[in-house]
């Protein structure tokens, strides 16, 4: 049901979108190494609860989450939430999380450190599947907000 909404978000946005399936996307590594893309390309999906709502975060896969940031921007330290809340959220397991079809409305932020591709893998509804967008398609599909929440590389 999960990658169906996907495709129905997408259909309702006329985009053309191929939904790729592989053995098992559910980790950065693994899909990767499926799609054959640096861990960076992965547009990992992230889900934090934000007192008593939650917010979703996109980054380059190779990159952590800035705890400091996080409590900066949305006032609050970001906390995980359990799985069982993922799926009731999202409408999408755990490693199979992305922005599309959403169950609920949440608030998209994307990180600058997805800038740094041509394109970008999301996942697509479920742990082995994922889709490939450039950065512009990405910021349109989500209506996301740009945003710096990544750790700086230490020199």
């Amino acid at each position: 049901m999960s990658v169906e909404s996907v495709e129905a978000f997408l259909k309702q946005a006329r985009k053309d979108i191929e939904i790729l399936t592989f053995g098992d996307t559910s980790t950065v590594a693994k899909a990767a190494e499926a799609l054959g893309v640096t861990h960076g390309e992965i547009a990992k999906s992230l889900l934090f609860k934000v007192k008593d709502d939650f917010v979703m975060i996109l980054m380059a896969g190779d990159k952590r989450l800035d705890n400091r940031k996080f409590k900066d921007l949305f006032k609050a330290k970001a906390k995980m939430p359990e799985a069982k809340e993922v799926v009731e959220v999202t409408g999408h397991p755990v490693g199979g999380v992305c922005p599309f079809g959403l169950q609920q409305s949440i608030p998209i932020y994307l990180d600058y450190s997805l800038q740094s591709y041509i394109h970008v893998f999301p996942a697509a509804g479920a742990p082995n599947t994922a889709i490939k967008l450039n950065i512009d398609d990405l910021f349109e599909l989500t209506q996301g907000q740009w945003v710096d929440l990544i750790q700086s590389e230490i020199a």
